[in-house]
């Protein structure tokens, strides 16, 4: 077909383990039985932990059936089974409409009777630029909700978001507001594609231009460990496994100790196996060819057949951006980081090509520089924390007209009049800060023990982010705007910093002179004396360093108490399971497991507890100030630290395939450092508001801009 979207699925088939962990199980259960003699006992063990392998190379078992996918095309949208026939079928005459909810990212089917959410766009192995450009090509209206898809199908919703007004703005006050930034982007995207696609001849120019005889290949980098290793310390375990069953076997297996022993080496050499082959696997390597006539792309070396090879006159464009992949494992699909879509000249998509673990900025450039169009997503949406109003009084809502003030040496609540209806003391007020939450001033309010007991954007409470601050300052109450220090200070630093001339690298504060400049514009003697009596007095001044993050005052903030219990708890049973495992394997020659363990067990208790009391004693910690980040061990160690213009976000990474971890963005989004352990969150996050650091992924593709009402 014309306009055909083919959802990404893996091969077939491929020798893999059938039922690995059943059979490894079972030859640790055949290790531990006494069997007699003991050369069948092995012979069983190895039998049935080459079964596996053995199921794998079955031709049968290897057969390339192919794997269920899904299909957009003129019959609508389809799920192909592994014999080739429509597992569920949604068809085109009984489409409305489709959707695409940016908070599951699930694909949901608007239909004559109601809506349907088909699956999630990963799952069915579909991009969503690449659903948005066909759908609209068969005809389908498509768009983008701002929601989950379990909103769309509550029936309470009906009326916000009926099938009929689908193609009308949605109206303000709705429970699911359409995302008008992700669908502006898809429709930038897809502009951008109709115009490579009608323009193919300014694009052949410019390949010709560069020539044809250009070659650029672009590799990603070599996985640590090597292949190699992999493969020799996978070897080299199946091996040791094998020769101490032997060893076992000879010695007699007559002895619990020496049965359970062997069970520990069966298990240990089919892990090993099986994580040296789940490596290989994820250790697959990229490799990109690009020249002016054709793009060669293989995922894995040397593997010849399984390279994407497609002409340059056959490529409209090329989109670069995150995408999907198979898992190397599973070989289901999975987001990627990045990820090429060759669209054709006929908006059709043409390859996905993978580009994991490539740099993005690279390749981008690469293909632009022999002649290739290529898209990249616009500018994302800005991810903020959320936050609510908590603590307004109800007296707010009464008085109309109200407004904060600061009066009598406190705050209170005026009226339209000016009458103060609401104060409150000075006695009561520990601290004022004011901060930025999702770009507005807000204000929090803080008792003498430390405890916040009020927390309101200034937009509610009428007045503005410098009054409250001078007004507060001259009536001596304790007020902080970290972000208003902060912005002053980068400011000045930045003007006086082309005034600053060091005479060395290596020397300290710069002194800067600034002579009269009507010295330089004077000529003749007079000119010159007045000079050489400017210079006997010259105006110096020196440049302040700036502070260290680590030394420089501000919020220190450590693991918390429940990671550290159980860490403690976990070294010491780490300690403990060595010191069996050690009684077990080297019971028989020290006198048997019992009088082993008698000693080896409280070692390892007693190892546990000092290793980890010594790791604790110097435990890492970060501390937290409006000069940047540092990580600094309790005996005052630097481990690392990041000045503030070098810091762009702190927060959680949700990362694909990975667990989230706490790390440090740079402004560009680029991750700089990972906080090893894990603080108290709350605690971070105030310590980042109270001292101006950034909360959160930072929007790299938006400046950033002072703090609102300075």
């Amino acid at each position: 077909m014309e306009h055909e979207l083919v959802g990404l699925a893996g091969p077939g088939g491929r020798w893999r383990p059938v039922a690995a962990g059943p059979f490894a199980l079972l030859a640790v259960a055949l290790a531990l039985l006494p069997i007699r003699p003991v050369w069948l006992w092995a012979a069983l063990i190895g039998a049935v932990a080459a079964i596996p392998w053995l199921l794998g190379a079955v031709p049968e078992a290897r057969r390339r059936r192919p794997r269920p996918y899904w299909r957009l095309s003129a019959a609508g949208l389809e799920q192909i089974g592994p014999d080739g026939l429509n597992a569920v079928s949604y068809e085109r005459s009984r489409i409305d409409a489709l959707a695409i909810t940016t908070g599951d990212g699930v694909l949901t089917v608007f239909h004559r009777f109601g809506r349907t959410a088909v699956g999630g766009m990963t799952t069915m192995g579909l991009e969503p630029l690449a659903v948005f450009v066909t759908a609209r090509r068969l005809g389908i209206p498509m768009h983008v909700l701002d929601g989950e898809a379990s909103d769309l199908l509550d029936p309470a919703l009906d009326e916000a978001l009926s099938v009929p007004g689908l193609d009308d703005d949605v109206p303000g006050g709705g429970t699911l507001p359409r995302d008008h930034a992700a669908e502006r982007r898809l429709l930038d995207q897809e502009a951008a594609l109709m115009a490579a696609a009608h323009e193919p001849s300014v694009r052949a120019a410019g390949r010709s231009v560069r020539g044809t005889g250009d070659e650029q290949r672009l590799d990603t980098p070599e996985p640590m460990p090597s292949r190699r290793r992999v493969v020799l310390l996978g070897t080299l375990t199946a091996l040791l496994g094998v020769v101490m069953i032997v060893r076992i076997a000879v010695d007699g297996t007559s002895a619990f100790g020496a049965r359970l022993a062997a069970g520990c080496w069966t298990l240990a050499a089919i892990g090993g196996v099986l994580a040296a082959r789940r490596r290989l696997l994820r250790a697959a390597r990229v490799h990109w060819t690009i020249t002016a006539e054709r793009l060669l792309v293989r995922a894995r070396p040397g593997r010849r057949r399984e390279a994407q090879d497609l002409r340059a006159g056959d490529v409209a464009a090329v989109v670069v951006g995150p995408g999907l992949r198979l898992d190397p494992v599973s070989g289901e699909p999975r987001r990627a980081d990045l990820a090429a879509l060759a669209f054709g000249h006929r908006l059709e998509l043409l390859a996905r090509l993978p580009a994991y673990g490539l740099d993005g900025f690279q390749l981008a450039h690469a293909l632009d520089d022999h002649g290739y169009r290529v898209i990249t997503p616009g500018a994302r949406a800005p991810r903020r924390p959320q936050y609510g109003l908590e603590g307004l009084p109800e007296v707010f809502s009464q008085v109309p007209g109200g407004r904060l003030v600061v009066a009598d040496g406190g705050l209170g609540w005026a009226d339209a009049a000016g009458d103060v209806v609401l104060k409150m003391p000075e006695d009561r007020i520990g601290g004022i800060e004011l901060l930025t939450i999702g770009g507005h001033a807000w204000v929090r309010l803080y008792d003498t023990d430390g405890d916040e007991f009020f927390a309101a954007p200034l937009s509610a409470l009428r007045i503005s982010r410098t009054d409250l601050r001078d007004a507060a300052r001259r009536a001596g109450l304790p007020v902080n705007d970290a972000e208003y220090d902060a912005y002053l200070s980068a400011a000045f630093h930045s003007a006086v910093s082309t005034l600053a001339v060091p005479e060395e690298e290596s020397a300290g504060p710069a002194p800067a002179s600034l002579p009269a400049q009507s010295a330089a514009r004077d000529g003749g003697s007079g000119g010159a004396a007045q000079a050489e009596l400017l210079d006997e007095h010259d105006v110096t001044f020196t440049v302040p360093a700036p502070p260290d993050p680590a030394t420089a005052p501000g919020a220190l903030l450590d693991a918390t108490r429940r990671s550290r219990v159980g860490t403690y708890g976990m070294s010491v049973l780490l300690c403990e399971a060595v010191a069996l495992l050690g009684a077990v394997w080297l019971g028989p020659e020290l006198g048997g497991f019992d009088r082993t363990a008698s000693w080896s067990a409280p070692a390892g208790l007693l190892i546990g507890l000092v290793g980890y009391w010594l790791y604790d004693r110097n435990r890492p910690q970060l501390r937290v100030s409006s000069a940047g980040l540092a990580v600094v061990t309790r005996r005052g160690r630097v481990e690392w630290n990041l000045g503030r213009d070098r810091v762009g976000g702190v927060g959680i990474d949700e990362a694909a395939e990975r667990m989230p971890r706490l790390v440090v963005w740079s402004p560009s989004g680029r991750v700089l450092r990972q906080v090893a352990f894990p603080p108290d969150l709350d605690a971070l996050r105030r310590a980042c508001e109270r001292y101006g650091l950034p909360w959160g992924p930072p929007d790299a593709d938006r400046p950033a801009p002072p703090p609102p009402e300075l």
